[in-house]
């Protein structure tokens, strides 16, 4: 499907009790399943941003990062706590809003988020084989055994891999008895592509201070007029006869 198509053009995500946000309506529901379909919000993206950093010295190529993904402007925030978003056409590296990033799974294996996570995995070990004193080069097949025995791990206890926690476990991959020294690891460019740093916040802060008072919260209210009532009827004489 072409970044262009006017199919897919808003959905409304929900945040789930993992406190991650998961689509539960869609406006292109023959091509989007929205069982499991999980959505990247601003905090997360730009953790995906900084990760990505280091991968700039080793080859990495924005325009991976640009194909991979949709990108949801917020439009209003419902009364069941769910968020409506809606599809800016603006490419995902000049949106100058807040925005959540849904990987374009259409095709799942030879899409453009599978050759995003195929980019990123060939670099991470790239990274690795650098930085790491290792005897024999690591490779790639063996992040993608590590990542396959996590997702059917959660697949065995009921529950969906999120595609933040796909992309980071890729870009935090590290063999199991290695670890990289911070003063060696490649030193972060602060410039580069500030613009898209510069506009992504924490938007969870944001939905709490505008989401509506829930019942909890009701009852609290309840209770401390109950409590002022009982307070009135100690203090307030009877009337005399």
């Amino acid at each position: 499907m072409a970044k262009s198509s006017p199919n897919l053009s808003w959905c409304k995500a929900r945040l789930g009790n993992d406190m991650n946000w998961w689509v539960s309506e869609i406006s292109d529901p023959i091509h989007w399943d929205t069982e499991g379909l999980g959505i990247i919000d601003p905090k997360q993206f730009q953790c995906i941003i900084d990760l990505i950093e280091p991968l700039y010295d080793y080859g990495f190529l924005n325009e991976y990062l640009d194909k991979a993904f949709y990108a949801f402007a917020i439009e209003k925030i419902e009364p069941d706590k769910t968020i409506q978003i809606k599809r800016t056409q603006e490419s995902i590296l000049e949106c100058e809003e807040q925005f959540f990033a849904l990987p374009d799974i259409i095709d799942e294996e030879k899409g453009p988020y599978a050759d995003f996570l195929d980019h990123i995995s060939k670099l991470r070990i790239k990274m690795l084989n650098a930085s790491l004193d290792v005897a024999q080069k690591i490779s790639v097949d063996e992040l993608e055994e590590s990542i396959r025995e996590e997702q059917n791990k959660e697949y065995m206890e009921g529950r969906n891999t999120h595609y933040f926690s796909e992309i980071k476990a890729i870009l935090e991959y590290i063999p199991e008895g290695f670890e990289i020294d911070n003063e060696d690891a490649p030193e972060k460019n602060e410039d580069r592509d500030a613009p898209l740093l510069d506009e992504i916040s924490d938007i969870n802060e944001d939905l709490e201070e505008d989401i509506e008072t829930d019942d909890t919260m009701k009852w609290e209210e309840e209770e401390e007029e109950d409590a002022s009532d009982d307070n009135y009827g100690e203090t307030t004489s009877p009337p005399e006869e």
